[in-house]
């Protein structure tokens, strides 16, 4: 259907001409009593006529209304009236539909076709590439896209969305390098595309608004297939590599800090230790030197008990007097030896006391 006849195309002589030769056959076919019928005749067509003017908007829907030929309004969804044809019309177009839009392949029952005067493209560095690409988009301006685009297929969905969605992609396109193209930058393509066919469409006034673009596929020519293949294998082999080593350091390197703040909180805390004993030990120093001035021997023998008692802990000590002879054979612990009654002598009572000691 052409929507876009201009208001001065409607000829009202041409209907009149259209519409006599019928009114004739149905006078003769009545004779003289046709002329009587006129007068009912005159009440029920125009009732009809205004009736033919009663349409119907779906909720997913806009109405378009054109006054011969020229648009007028934009209805919404519900039960509507025009000024029945010949002075309005009224197109619904459908404003919720996702529709969609195949480039460089064509879906059909036995599978994709490959069209390869539209996938055929030129990378950046001068390599081709085949790619193909699906298009989602909406009406969102029934008026601009059913007026303001001329496009020799119909809407403006047909062959003006296709040939601005190949400029788009070829401009993406060729704007990278191959192995840009066919590895990490395909969501790049897609975007950038989606981007600029929007600019696109919105500069043609096409009220049409991109939904989404999707790469399907894209190959390089089927010659250097394999050759590609190859590139791309060990290039995702590269990037498989470095993110373990990426994830192996991340493993590791928290673990080395960790350990290594554990070994310096360890050696703060022996070095708080190693500190606070030396201070003691200073300040115990300190404290016997002050008593040895004030009194040595005393200290002396002190000092050389407790050290006694530290080195031989746990075991029965004799204190014998020099007075006695100093001979170990004078005391005999019998009693430990088995020899019950054995006493053991008594040193002279007027001997002055010296330590001297002996321990088993």
């Amino acid at each position: 259907m052409d929507y876009r006849r201009r208001p001065d195309e409607f000829d009202v002589d041409k209907l009149l001409e259209s519409v006599g030769p019928t009114l004739r056959k149905l006078e003769q076919r009545f004779g003289g009593g046709f002329r009587g019928l006129l007068i009912p005749l005159a009440a029920i067509l125009p009732a009809l006529w205004l009736a033919s003017g009663i349409y119907i908007v779906g909720p997913d829907e806009r109405g378009v209304v054109r006054q011969f030929g020229a648009f007028t309004a934009i209805t919404d969804p519900g039960p509507r009236w025009h000024i029945p044809w010949p002075v309005q019309q009224v197109d619904k177009v459908n404003v919720t539909q996702v529709r969609r839009m195949e480039l460089g392949f064509r879906s059909t029952e036995r599978g994709a076709t490959l069209v390869r005067e539209e996938s055929h493209m030129i990378t950046g560095d001068e390599n081709i590439v085949d790619v193909q690409m699906i298009i989602q988009y909406r009406v969102t301006e029934p008026e601009k896209y059913l007026f303001r685009v001329w496009d020799p297929e119909g809407p403006p969905d047909r062959r003006t969305l296709r040939d601005a969605t190949e400029a788009a992609l070829r401009l993406v396109v060729g704007q990278r390098a191959i192995d840009d193209v066919l590895t990490v930058e395909k969501t790049a393509v897609q975007e950038d595309t989606k981007v600029f066919l929007q600019e696109l469409m919105a500069s043609y006034g096409t009220g049409i608004r991109i939904d989404q673009v999707q790469l399907q596929d894209v190959q390089p020519p089927q010659q250097v297939q394999a050759a590609f293949k190859d590139v791309v294998s060990a290039k995702e082999d590269k990037e498989r590599l470095i993110n373990q080593a990426k994830g192996y350091e991340q493993d590791i390197i928290p673990k080395a800090r960790g350990e290594a703040e554990r070994l310096i909180r360890e050696a703060e805390g022996y070095k708080e230790q190693r500190v606070r004993q030396a201070e003691g030990d200073a300040a115990r120093f300190l404290a016997v030197l002050e008593a040895y001035t004030k009194a040595k021997d005393v200290t002396r023998q002190r000092l050389y008990l407790e050290t006694i008692e530290e080195i031989l802990p746990g075991m029965k000590k004799f204190i014998v007097s020099p007075e006695a002879g100093g001979n170990l054979l004078q005391f005999l612990p019998l009693q430990e030896a088995g020899f019950p009654g054995t006493v053991v002598a008594p040193a002279p009572p007027t001997a002055p006391q010296s330590a001297s000691t002996s321990g088993r």
